[in-house]
């Protein structure tokens, strides 16, 4: 590069977390699909005990929660607040030990994990080692974005920080106060909270790993992408401040209601439906905030597939945060709680919601960091779009009728009280959506596989750029 590197915005880094997002994408999906594979065939673990399903389910569900989503999201985030603040990243160093950190603790998932070396916490199962290093790599992690904005040559912070910023502190809380443990050898520890409050702790954490990690994080990408790609600005700033306030605070105070009729006071548990029903509001002034961008521009739906997987992402946003508070009510809860329908829930956040904004996020970067106009075939784009939109479709309409039928099936009584259906007839029943399933897994993951190519086929032909920063009076986002 012939410019100096004080007037150049970094983009090595956000390179190297944007493919890796990719790959770690196609491998957590694809372990997903073997899961949901052994489910319905349990033989397929081939009797291997790192295979069985207790073992790679939290390996399926890390890989593709921390290392696909967490990749994308200090990619898009270092990608934005540089070209937001117009200035380069705090600290190149801290910010390649971010990157090198975060892949470290991902492959320390990958040995432990199938080793049965877990805490046994949902979104947390990585034990005490793993847990201070992603403590150590977050603290770089803010330190590099904080430190961005600090130095920023605009006085406004644009939105989309706002988001990221949010999410960071957020997690940083949340990871601390959950991480808490005892350790008692070198790769096992106990939890310091005892009983109920070790729950509500867990499920503090859990919920708000949801709202702020796979929420507000993705929110920053959506404020900042979907402008973009549509060539227009938000619809309402004002709205996107709203939305962020009343999201951040509202989401704290949800998470009882995963713990719906256990050993929870009733009033914790009443909270949180309460706090789970407000938050529908901002969830959907977000959502529509998205969506209303595109007015006056609805006809480039047509002819942009990533236009497409951007906005599409939103209506799976709105079904997820319209569902989610309907499941926390306690009467729902009573028949929803335990069975697939909070799998098909988590799946359309975490498919179509989480995975269509991080896909349509990526493909507009990417071209972008290695110096090309577009993606090396907007055809497969297009391909991808169709494949993954079908997955996600068959994935979640079986689940939620498999998860409705279970719930129905073990509530049903005789007139003498007993149980009409034996808890065998509930498996039996629910073993042909099992099978749909898998097949909108294949579907999801062979679409992954396009984007992998499309992907590698970009970055081979172009060359690497790390862009000018315009001057302060020209600058734009």
């Amino acid at each position: 590069m012939s410019q100096n590197i004080e007037t150049t915005y970094n983009y090595r880094v956000v390179r190297q977390f944007a493919i890796m997002s990719v790959v770690w994408g196609v491998i957590g999906m694809l372990v997903g699909v073997v899961i949901a594979a052994q489910l319905a065939w349990p033989e397929l673990n081939l009797g291997i005990p790192w295979l069985t399903y207790g073992r790679i389910r939290p390996l399926h569900t890390n890989a593709v929660i921390f290392a696909f989503g967490g990749c994308a999201l200090m990619a898009t985030s270092y990608y934005v607040v540089q070209r937001t603040c117009n200035v380069r990243l705090f600290s190149d160093r801290l910010a390649a030990f971010t990157f090198w950190g975060w892949q470290a603790v991902i492959v320390g998932a990958v040995l432990t994990l199938p080793l049965g070396y877990t805490r046994g916490k949902e979104y947390a199962e990585l034990e005490w080692p793993i847990t201070i290093l992603i403590a150590i790599v977050w603290i770089a992690y803010a330190v590099v974005f904080f430190g961005t904005l600090a130095k920023r040559k605009v006085t406004h912070i644009y939105v989309a920080n706002w988001f990221y910023g949010g999410f960071i502190l957020a997690v940083a809380l949340l990871h601390v106060v959950n991480g808490m443990t005892l350790p008692v050898s070198y790769l096992k520890s106990y939890s310091v909270y005892a009983g109920v409050q070790d729950a509500m702790v867990q499920w503090w954490y859990g919920h708000n790993a949801v709202g702020f990690f796979l929420t507000a994080g993705f929110l920053g990408m959506m404020y900042y992408f979907v402008p973009k790609q549509t060539g227009r600005p938000i619809y309402s700033y004002r709205l996107s401040i709203v939305h962020f306030w009343a999201l951040i605070f509202t989401y704290m105070w949800a998470g009882p209601h995963h713990l719906q009729y256990t050993a929870l006071p009733d009033w914790v548990q009443s909270l949180g439906m309460v706090f789970s029903l407000i938050l529908l509001a901002p969830s959907w002034g977000g959502m529509i905030n998205g969506i209303m961008t595109l007015s006056g521009a609805w006809s480039k739906l047509r002819s942009d597939p990533i236009l497409r997987f951007l906005i599409v992402s939103l209506s799976f946003y709105g079904m997820a945060t319209f569902e989610g508070p309907m499941m926390a009510i306690k009467t729902v809860n009573a028949l929803s709680h335990y069975t697939d329908w909070g799998i098909g829930h988590v799946h359309s956040g975490a498919l179509g919601w989480v995975g269509f904004i991080t896909i349509g996020s990526l493909y507009y970067m990417i071209p972008r960091l290695f110096g090309k106009t577009q993606m090396y075939s907007v055809k497969l784009i297009e391909v991808h779009f169709w494949t993954a939109t079908i997955g996600v479709v068959l994935y979640i309409s079986a689940m939620w009728i498999a998860g409705v039928m279970q719930g129905i099936m073990w509530r049903s009584v005789n007139e003498d009280g007993t149980l009409m259906y034996t808890f065998i007839e509930g498996v039996k029943a629910t073993y042909p959506y099992y099978i749909i399933r898998v097949a909108g897994g294949l579907l999801y993951i062979s679409g992954m596989f396009v984007m992998a190519y499309n992907v590698a086929k970009t970055a081979i032909g172009g060359e690497a750029v790390n862009p000018v920063i315009p001057a302060p009076a020209l600058a734009h986002a």
